[in-house]
């Protein structure tokens, strides 16, 4: 998630592999379903790599295990090869 500390620097948004990251109504917001923390692409998290503000926590209700996010990847990248 992203909290409302904020500061709309659009760093995160071009890192995030997934495109789980958009302009909400007021900040940047990530959409649980699209994230894998990265898993599949890189070894931690780009979004919170890149943030200068450190506003983007794990997202309490959305706590994944690796595994979890592994698959969600897998399931994202085969949506991905039948939309190309």
């Amino acid at each position: 998630m992203i909290t409302d500390e904020c500061i709309n620097c659009d760093v995160c948004e071009p890192e995030c592999p997934n495109d789980a990251i958009s302009m909400g109504s007021e900040f940047y917001v990530i959409d649980p379903a699209k994230c894998t923390e990265c898993v599949g692409h890189f070894d931690v998290p780009q979004c919170r790599e890149v943030c200068p503000v450190d506003c983007i926590p794990v997202h309490p209700d959305h706590i994944e295990s690796k595994d979890q996010l592994l698959l969600k990847y897998s399931s994202l990248m085969k949506l991905k090869e039948k939309t190309a």
